[in-house]
């Protein structure tokens, strides 16, 4: 997260920096790092609609989770 915040600040080289996306929404725990990787590949083939739906079940009122991680 501290990446993305200074890429946003700075280069602007990624797309986390382009678009100042280092608020964090929603996130999920895995003991191993494929677990984690096939889950973000699962997420990103999604729709814009169910990846909203996803976060709204987690987080409805879209704080900020950023400090809690």
């Amino acid at each position: 997260m501290a990446e993305h915040k200074l890429d946003a600040e700075t280069d602007k080289k990624h797309f986390a920096g382009q678009y100042n996306a280092y608020y964090l929404v929603y996130w999920e725990r895995f003991q191993y790092v494929l677990y984690a990787i096939a889950r973000e590949k699962q997420i990103k083939g999604w729709t814009r609609k169910k990846k909203v739906a996803m976060i709204e079940a987690f987080n409805p009122e879209w704080r900020f989770l950023n400090d809690e991680v």
